[in-house]
């Protein structure tokens, strides 16, 4: 195989990432945090939430955990968001009691 033949594959796996990089980058640059709190209460009440759910159940704060860019609670659910607008963890609200 001439020479040239090993940059094909190379510059093919070049460009691949630099789309992936590119539309990535554009996510998280479009990406608003009143975007991530409709879409997570949408969610709610679709999924989560029962017959009951509201989307005025649902308040956004900063992350609460490692890697959460949004800590989303609706009712006693916490929805943890990263920068991309996935959902990495749903944990229960604890309320811990007053000394």
């Amino acid at each position: 195989m001439p020479r040239w033949g090993w940059f094909v594959p190379l510059g093919l796996v070049t460009l691949v990432g630099a789309l992936m990089a590119f539309r990535y980058g554009w996510i998280a640059v479009t990406l608003t945090e009143t975007d991530v709190i409709n879409a997570v209460a949408q969610r709610y009440i679709t999924q989560d939430g029962g017959a009951d759910a509201r989307a005025s159940d649902c308040v956004g704060v900063p992350g609460q955990i490692a890697g959460a860019w949004i800590t989303v609670q609706c009712g006693a659910l916490l929805y943890h968001v990263n920068q991309f607008g996935s959902v990495i963890s749903t944990d229960p609200v604890v309320v811990r009691p007053s000394i």
